[in-house]
Parts: C-alpha cells; sequence; structure tokens
C-alpha cells in the first residue's frame, strides 16, 4: 500500500493516538508526587512510544521497515493499556474512556498494518 497522505498528521491513527497521548498527560498531572517516576512516567514514555514509532514507520519506505515500526507502536500500546489498567487498580483516576480510546487505536493501526501488507 502506497501512502496517499504527505504528513502522519493526516493518519487518523496517530491523530486519535496523538490526543490519547494529551489525556494521559492531563490525567497523570493528579497522580501522586510519589508515582512521578513509577506510573507516572512510564505511561507517558510509554503512549508517546506509540505515536513516535507511527511517525516513524510512516516516514519509512519498504514495506518490511513500516511494518517493524508499527509492531513496535503495538507492543508499546499494549504496555499503555497495562498502564490504564495499574492506574484504575491502585485507584489513581477512572480510566474507563482511556482504554476505550486505546483499544480503538489498537484496531485503527491493525486495520493500517493490514492493509499496508495487502
Amino acid at each position: 500500500m502506497e501512502d496517499k497522505t504527505s504528513s502522519f498528521e493526516n493518519l487518523i491513527v496517530w491523530q486519535k493516538m496523538h490526543k490519547l497521548v494529551l489525556a494521559i498527560y492531563k490525567v497523570t498531572r493528579s497522580f501522586p508526587d510519589s508515582e512521578l517516576f513509577g506510573i507516572t512516567n512510564q505511561i507517558r514514555r510509554s503512549s508517546v512510544s506509540v505515536a513516535a514509532n507511527i511517525v516513524e514507520g510512516f516516514g519509512k519506505k519498504g514495506k518490511a521497515d513500516k511494518m517493524r515500526f508499527f509492531n513496535i507502536a503495538q507492543g508499546s500500546l499494549e504496555e499503555t493499556k497495562y498502564f490504564l489498567r495499574l492506574s484504575k487498580d491502585l485507584q489513581l483516576c477512572d480510566t474507563e474512556d482511556l482504554r476505550r480510546d486505546a483499544d480503538e487505536v489498537a484496531r485503527i493501526l491493525k486495520s493500517y498494518m493490514r492493509a499496508i501488507s495487502n
């Protein structure tokens, strides 16, 4: 599949992930200071990694290179989903909406990868 868009910013999957990253940054501002180098740092890092790997994959020319970065994005997204679950279980915040958004990104990313591989 040849990319029909000139910028990663036009990708729906990136747009939705960027929105999720911003929401995660916002919600983690209220996390306790004791979690600054724990969950706060980890969930921010993993969510940014998803968006960054989508961008890097978009910039690659070869199908294999694109798929490798999108696969890394999938792994980081699963990590993000775990930290959202942990945040909920530790009663740091309600993550239902964020988890639903992460699931949506996962579906779109999988679909995008399927289109590239065909």
